[in-house]
């Protein structure tokens, strides 16, 4: 099914409804993080042919808008079908490529063929409005304007390696069912993923031009791309650090950033419900997720049973090959900087409750006690499978340090007092807070949104294609 986006020696890409091979005949090599062996090829594609994939998008984008919504919304049910077809083979490629336990590579790939369908459905259900003149005091009775949503044109989507099915279907997705034409940059890591993500909106019908896959490094095509005249939207899921940059583009942006998200754990909590859930939210495929619990902030009375609680659970976890279905396997970045970050804190006076220990970039879990605000793991995002301790004296502070982060993605509040729960909720200053759950991103129809260094714009289905569209006005002025 998948035989024609890949030659003898590589990958290609897609341009015009068909896959070519980069005439600088350069590649980049794929390897299987768990052991460095070569997964196979992409093309290292030249700026010349980037820019032929913007224009040919721009070109394609009017006929693909004026088709019928409901005939959008079709081609993308049925490239979700064609993802469901073949999620063995989908979560097979996960596995290899970016080191995903089995079982959450299937999850990924069933996520995403839902996340396709009901964005198809939600689509057909986005509207415009009427405005009627006379609805303002001194307004006239014989105005009224029409407000409609309309596509930007190409939308640039840049998706990373930790979800690279799933992060990029939730760009694609809405932009084509909102009319958008897209440019798809998938992460050098992930990439094999993501061609195959392309292939199945192909096969599914998506015409000639409309999704064009640029691939190569983002040190060579990257400013180029992002600074292209013919792209009216760049969404982005990646590193601060280069979002931030993006920030400064005179263009419409949808960015989706890192985090350093905060559980915060009453004195009234389910300490085993808890404790659970930290757990799974700080090394759920390893720490690698924006949206992971990478501090933990208990109250004095009950510190010491919760952090007891957290080290039986993490001490449950296994540790080796994703292949193996383990919990914890190979991160994708390099581990020194992890490491250095952990000793500094040791050093600091942190106290090492388990892990602390790695086989090249397979790094076991890790708490780390008696973390203190004037070390660096506590506000830098270790993206790995680290989990420190910061012990506060009451929920103000703790507040106060979860709202000190330049990071606002997801908070997790722990307790049995409802009310409580609301109100410490409205203090924090993040976009999403999880109550007795841990952070998380998702069900696909919640907003999701990043505050601060966190991120700009709303996922969530019927948010995302509301984010992937802008605001016309047509006044009618009415004459007797």
């Amino acid at each position: 099914m998948f035989n024609s986006i890949r030659s003898e020696s590589s990958y290609k890409f897609l341009f015009n409804g068909k896959w070519i091979e980069s005439k600088g005949r350069k590649t980049l090599p794929v390897r299987n993080p768990s052991n460095g062996s070569i997964l196979g090829s992409i093309q290292s594609m030249t700026i010349e042919e980037a820019n032929e994939a913007i224009l040919s998008a721009s070109a394609s984008q009017k006929s693909w808008a004026a088709l019928p919504m409901h005939q959008r919304a079709a081609i993308l049910h049925k490239a979700a079908d064609i993802l469901a077809a073949s999620q063995e083979l989908l979560a097979e490629l996960l596995v290899k490529e970016v080191a995903k336990p089995k079982g959450q590579a299937l999850d990924e790939v069933l996520r995403t063929v839902i996340l396709i369908h009901e964005t198809a459905e939600e689509g057909l259900r986005i509207r415009g409005s009427v405005e009627y003149g006379d609805a303002v005091p001194g307004g006239r009775n014989d105005k009224f304007a029409l407000v409609e949503r309309q596509p930007y044109g190409v939308v640039l989507a840049i998706s990373p390696f930790n979800f690279p099915i799933n992060l990029a279907a939730s760009k694609i997705a809405p932009a084509l069912v909102a009319g958008n034409s897209v440019v798809f940059k998938p992460s050098s890591q992930g990439a094999i993923c993501g061609l195959h993500l392309a292939e199945a909106f192909n096969q599914a019908g998506v015409p000639a031009g409309v999704l064009n896959v640029v691939t190569g490094s983002g040190s060579d095509i990257g400013d180029y791309l992002t600074s292209h005249p013919g792209v009216g939207l760049i969404n982005f899921t990646g590193s601060t650090a280069v979002g931030l940059k993006l920030k400064a583009r005179a263009i419409p942006l949808f960015l989706e950033m890192g985090g350093k998200d905060a559980a915060i754990v009453l004195d009234d909590a389910d300490i085993e419900l808890a404790a659970k859930e930290i757990s799974a939210g700080a090394f759920q495929y390893s720490g690698q997720r924006c949206t992971g619990i990478k501090r933990v902030l208990p109250m004095p009375s009950i510190a010491d049973e919760l952090i007891h609680k957290i080290v039986a659970e993490v001490e449950k976890l296994k540790v080796g090959l994703p292949e193996d279905d383990c919990g914890i396997t190979p991160i994708i970045g390099d581990p020194e900087p992890v490491q250095q970050m952990i000793d500094e804190a040791l050093r600091s006076g942190a106290k090492l409750l388990i892990g602390n220990k790695r086989q090249k970039n397979l790094i076991w879990p890790t708490v780390l006690d008696n973390v203190t605000p004037d070390m660096k793991i506590a506000w830098v995002e270790p993206f790995a499978p680290v989990l420190p301790i910061i012990r506060v004296k009451d929920e103000n502070e703790a507040i106060e340090l979860s709202n000190r982060s330049e990071y606002g993605l997801e908070a997790s509040v722990f307790t049995r007092n409802i009310n409580k729960a609301f109100a410490i909720a409205r203090r924090l200053d993040v976009g999403v807070v999880q109550i007795n759950g841990k952070s998380a991103r998702g069900p696909d129809n919640f907003a999701f949104t990043g505050f601060k260094a966190s991120g700009i714009g709303s996922q969530g289905i019927r948010y995302a294609i509301e984010s992937m569209t802008r605001l016309k006005t047509t006044v009618i002025n009415l004459k007797a």
